[in-house]
């Protein structure tokens, strides 16, 4: 509703508004048919796609009508303003939007998980631009010769006619201040040049992240009581634990349980806590997880560990906390002495919350030393007494009992008032070899001792694992960099090797990656336009029109409080692809004008960024309120999506305002540029004959080519 809002802004017509809108559903639904035939399910990535292709697939079509209105507000009919529109502006269209796929070529051959994830984005949104260029090269200049009409022989209401002149005072405004950027033009130069090295000092120092916490509504709770806890004691515990969850006002459901698979031993114990739906809750799943920590803390007996359930979690481990630390070393004591320290550590480091490790030291155990001599005497076998203790307290299985109705399995164990107290073992009685009963206590003698719960290994050595949350407002990227300081501090021997896992551990491999992929979009981009212009020049001139949008995106994902995360990636991917169609628009009118007229550079682009004025801010406000509801964060879930969205309005908006102005002046510097560069290879000594060139007869030389030809190539 917004993209058609803004067209109908601009062109005020009805059926001008209609032929670009018609793109939108076409697209969408051919863009659904190439994810079907694709093996692809619509899910929260490639309907993020969606969302930031209506924004998109509008563009060519606007260029094209805008270019045929054009002619038709000349005077030329409908049929004569379609044919010259369509031929002048296709090739534009087909740079524009050959340029901006080749955004996603790295996306698509990109591997690991990230690149996994994405490669249904990149398909969704390049098979809704080829669509859309398809429609604007056939359908949308079909229908502009069969339904438009001079706007200047209709009658206009008032709103009309004030709108128009309300837009030629803003054409006329723009017309006077970019005569007067081309009179300061070096400074405007130096000011983009500037901007590069400021894009580069905001990358390293905005705070990094991997992916955004999505309010799921859901929450992961583990619980850790001391290791001597017994499983009534455990149980009681999580009970008062998961009161004080039911208290909360947000909560609508949670349940819970003890020991099991994945959990240490009885002393722990996982919730799984269900919020009420996003529509009826006043508080985000952030916000409730802060609140409950404090009351949680206050039960006593039980440690109670929360963290968000994500709908998209790279690693695969599932901890106490959100991110691990691992700890490894093949001499088990020195590990086990040195990751207590490291523990202690890390809970003084800023911006950590919840810092926990799975090792559990101080469970207690009672070993039976067999007197085995003593055992030989009394004719004890050794694999009796132990399957004499299982049965008494292993709960062996007997048999089963089949009922009417139900299955009932017989399980033998001595009663529980005697697995109670440790005295208990005194009372046992094996058999003899002569068939007598003979009391362990005999031949055996109970040893308490306190020693490790359970062994972790990761590979083939002794691990211990450290997990952490994060404090509200502090970003992974600065976590991991200070994790890794805190460690050197403590003097950490070289033989204890430490390493990120699970998320954390695909943050750092991300990240290693996120400059090789932002550079080589660029240079895909870049040698799309040199094919496309068969020059090394002018892709230059449209890629300068990147740093104003970077710096843009940053600026406003630091402003608005946003990590520099895999999702606004994407994000500044996206707006290598949409910020240059504005140059592509003003650059490819020039080369014409100076092809066809032999203007010069400061005529042509003058002239050319004067009549693609109204194309470039149509197609820039359409992708901008196209992408808002992304930006303002909009529906459940939009937490993930919300950086894409800031992102691209944040670079689309100052570009905007600055692109208009250094873009003609990048264009005649390397105008000029080019020029000097075609002096330089035709100098030679006098009388020399190049050697790529045969002897003919002087007046048989073919005419010179314009220089301005040699300059365009």
């Amino acid at each position: 509703v917004l993209v058609i809002l803004v067209i109908f802004l601009f062109l005020r017509s009805f059926w001008a508004t209609v032929i670009p809108s018609l793109t939108v559903p076409l697209a969408l639904v051919g863009t659904f048919a190439v994810l079907y035939v694709g093996g692809y399910s619509l899910d929260n990535l490639s309907l993020m796609a969606l969302t930031l292709a209506v924004g998109l697939v509008v563009d060519d079509a606007i260029v094209m009508l805008e270019n045929i209105f054009r002619y038709l507000e000349q005077g030329d009919d409908r049929l004569t303003a379609a044919l010259k529109g369509a031929g002048e502006i296709g090739f534009t269209i087909v740079s524009i939007t050959i340029s901006l796929i080749a955004v996603f070529i790295p996306i698509l051959f990109m591997g690991g998980i990230i690149g996994r994830l994405f490669r249904e984005f990149g398909i969704a949104v390049s098979a809704a631009l080829i669509l859309s260029a398809i429609i604007a090269l056939t359908l949308s200049p079909s229908l502009a010769a069969l339904v438009l009409t001079n706007p200047h022989t209709a009658r206009h209401g008032r709103l009309y006619q004030w709108s128009e002149r309300v837009w030629e005072r803003i054409l006329h405004t723009y017309e006077r201040t970019l005569r007067g950027a081309l009179r300061i033009r070096l400074l405007l130069m130096l000011v983009n040049l500037a901007l590069i090295v400021v894009t580069g000092w905001m990358i390293m120092a905005i705070p990094k992240g991997f992916f955004p916490t999505e309010d799921t509504g859901m929450i992961f709770g583990f619980t850790q009581a001391s290791p001597d806890t017994s499983y009534m004691g455990m149980a009681d515990a999580q009970q008062r634990a998961a009161a004080v969850v039911m208290q909360d006002p947000d909560v609508d459901s949670m349940g819970s349980a003890i020991g099991g698979a994945g959990s240490s031993g009885l002393n722990t114990g996982r919730m799984f806590i269900s919020l009420k739906p996003w529509g009826k809750r006043k508080a985000s799943e952030t916000e409730v997880i802060q609140r409950l920590r404090p009351k949680l803390a206050q039960v006593p007996g039980i440690t109670t560990f929360l963290q968000p359930v994500e709908t998209i979690r790279v690693g695969g481990r599932l901890s106490r906390t959100q991110y691990q630390y691992t700890l490894q070393d093949a001499n088990m004591e020195e590990l086990y002495q040195w990751a207590p320290k490291v523990e202690a550590k890390l809970k003084t480091v800023a911006g950590l919350q919840d810092v926990a490790s799975d090792l559990q030291q101080s469970s207690p155990q009672l070993m039976i030393q067999i007197d085995r001599d003593m055992a030989t005497r009394l004719g004890v076998n050794p694999n009796l007494m132990e399957s004499t203790l299982y049965g008494a307290f292993g709960q062996r299985y007997v048999t089963q009992i089949y009922a009417t109705l139900n299955t009932y399995h017989v399980v033998l164990e001595v009663a529980p008032a005697y697995q109670e107290d440790v005295s208990a073992l005194s009372r046992i009685y094996v058999h003899g070899s002569g068939g007598q009963l003979i009391p362990v206590s005999q031949f055996a003698q109970l040893v308490p001792q306190v020693t490790t719960l359970s062994v972790n290994h990761q590979g083939q050595f002794p691990a211990v694992t450290l997990s952490f949350n994060l404090a509200p407002g502090t970003s992974l990227g600065d976590a991991v960099n200070r994790i890794t300081e805190a460690t050197q501090e403590i003097g950490l021997p070289r033989t204890v090797e430490t390493s990120f896992q699970g998320t954390a551990q695909a943050f750092q491999s991300s990240l290693s990656t996120q400059p090789f992929l932002i550079m080589t979009a660029i240079f895909a981009v870049y040698v799309v336009l040199g094919i496309l212009y068969e020059s090394f020049i002018h892709p230059i001139t449209i890629l300068m029109s990147l740093p104003p949008a970077s710096v843009g995106a940053l600026a406003f994902l630091w402003l608005f409080g946003f990590d520099l995360s895999v999702i606004a990636i994407i994000g500044l991917l996206m707006l290598i692809g949409i910020v240059k169609k504005n140059a592509i628009m003003m650059i490819d009118f020039a080369l014409e004008r100076r092809r066809n007229e032999h203007k010069s550079a400061e005529e042509a682009i003058y002239e050319a960024a004067v009549l693609r004025f109204r194309p470039i801010m149509m197609t820039t406000m359409s992708a901008i309120f196209g992408i808002m509801p992304i930006a303002i964060g909009i529906g459940a879930g939009s937490e993930l999506r919300q950086p894409l969205g800031v992102a691209v309005v944040g670079g689309l908006i100052v570009s905007q305002v600055l692109t208009l102005y250094t873009i003609p002046v990048t264009y005649i510097y390397m105008e000029r540029f080019s020029e000097w560069l075609s002096r330089f290879g035709r100098k030679r000594r006098p009388g020399e004959i190049p050697h790529d060139h045969s002897v003919v007869v002087a007046n048989r030389f073919p005419p010179p080519a314009p220089r301005y030809r040699d300059a365009a190539e």
